[in-house]
């Protein structure tokens, strides 16, 4: 069906999701079927993540040959395999709003997630996995820290963590530090400077260090404070942070992601009102206050404020060398590098911006892949995902290996250790901050 609609830019709706129906499990089973039949007659998105496929062979395989033929526990199947990645709203479907079947794939996904949530059918694994802030500060402890991470890198850790969680022994789980960002950017040593307006950007920035960054790896956060500096930009860490909420949406805990807004946002629009713009480093904490708050707190005038004015990281440092203020003294040629562009990334409608400024180092050239990763937050963890998630990743893994490149990066550091997990060798990715920072010789 082609209607005028379906040639104007995609729009999304507001996510209603505090009104009683929205967890009504015969209204939603209703909308999947919908949604399923339209999916069904088109299997554009069969290449993504597994929900198609698991849907697709259902309905194949069902006496009808059509959803109507399919067992609603498969619907619950469907949910579970989709990680809320966008990528088939973003870059697939022809029928996403305003065209006038109005489909959005992963907020129905999302509204079933939230769903099962509300029915208590979650596993604990689930729930400890996705509570980043209290699983970090106990396993940043100090010595308990080093405990953690030892017991991490062995078999018998691993298969036990394995038993206890279901985290598979083979996954990538990330590092705990005690000596986090904050610790080491109250160490450091500002530097004074005096910062340079542009239209969009105001030359100071609030640095949102985000869990992982916080937490697991810090040097993230020093190698952009490092960039920034550079480049004549006042930094400073947030006040105070929990984590963006973006673990807890892909669980469906919307109260939970509320509970993480209501201490984030006052934070980040205090810093505003002094003057400052926000960065995050890791794309997922972004798009959570670019697009997910900003939907399911439609009417929160705070939620609404922070959106223009977060930047990733890349996106920023673009916009200060169109203005003709990004520092181009690079002392470092880096040669080829293969560049995952992490989902969550693409979904911001911001362009290749991080292969754009990486494009500027003398000696540089850099080999995009617009392919998931299939690590997608806690699901290429989990024990029963864990092959699926590497059959997602293998185009990607493929390219990096065939590449020939002196580095591999993705803006995703989990979907960095993602690929390496797959890949044959022990060279470990290279986050892109890191390779500028390199470049500049910092």
């Amino acid at each position: 069906m082609i209607s005028e609609g379906s040639l104007q830019a995609p729009t999304r709706h507001r996510i209603d999701w505090q009104k009683p129906e929205f967890y009504d499990e015969a209204a939603l089973h209703k909308e999947m079927e919908r949604v399923f039949d339209i999916c069904h007659g088109c299997r554009r998105c069969f290449s993504l993540c597994n929900s198609f496929p698991t849907l697709f062979d259902a309905v194949d395989g069902s006496p009808t040959g059509e959803v109507d033929g399919v067992e609603k526990p498969v619907y619950w199947q469907v949910v579970d395999h989709c990680y809320l990645c966008d990528m088939c709203y973003m870059t697939k479907c022809p029928y996403v709003p305003p065209h006038p079947w109005n489909i959005d794939f992963p907020h129905l996904m999302l509204r079933g997630k939230a769903v099962k949530h509300a029915q208590g059918k979650l596993r604990l694994r689930d729930k400890i996995l996705s509570a980043t802030d209290a699983v970090g500060s106990i396993a940043g402890i100090p010595v308990v820290v080093e405990i953690v991470n030892a017991v991490n890198k062995t078999v018998i850790g691993r298969k036990l963590l394995d038993a206890a969680l279901g985290v598979h022994p083979q996954a990538p789980v990330p590092e705990y530090h005690s000596d986090t960002l904050r610790k080491r950017a109250a160490r450091r040593n500002a530097v004074s400077v005096t910062p340079s307006a542009t239209p969009e950007t105001t030359g100071k920035v609030v640095l949102f260090a985000t869990c992982y960054g916080n937490r697991n790896e810090p040097e993230l956060g020093e190698d952009l404070i490092a960039i920034l500096e550079h480049n004549g930009i006042q930094v400073e860490l947030t006040v105070r942070e929990k984590c963006c909420g973006m673990p807890k949406l892909e669980l469906g805990d919307l109260q939970a992601v509320a509970t993480l807004k209501e201490h984030n946002v006052p934070v980040l629009c205090d810093a505003i009102d002094r003057g400052f713009d926000i960065l995050a480093p890791i794309p997922s904490c972004v798009l959570m206050f670019k697009q997910e708050l900003p939907l399911l707190f439609a009417d929160d005038a705070q939620v609404l404020k922070i959106k223009p004015r977060i930047f990733d990281p890349f996106e920023y440092l673009m916009l200060r060398h169109k203005a003709g203020l990004l520092r181009t003294d690079f002392k470092k040629e880096l040669g080829k590098i293969s560049y995952h562009v992490a989902c969550h990334l693409r979904v911001q409608n911001i362009g290749l911006k991080t292969r754009d400024i990486l494009r500027l180092i003398p000696g540089t050239s850099v080999e995009p892949i617009e392919r998931c990763s299939g690590h997608n937050g806690t699901y290429g963890v989990k024990s029963e995902f864990r092959e699926v998630s590497m059959k997602i990743a293998k185009p990607v893994i493929q390219r990096v290996q065939a590449s020939g490149a002196q580095y591999y990066a993705s803006d995703c550091p989990m979907a960095g250790h993602q690929i390496h997990s797959g890949l044959a060798g022990n060279a470990e990715p290279t986050h892109p901050l890191r390779l500028l920072r390199m470049a500049y010789g910092l």
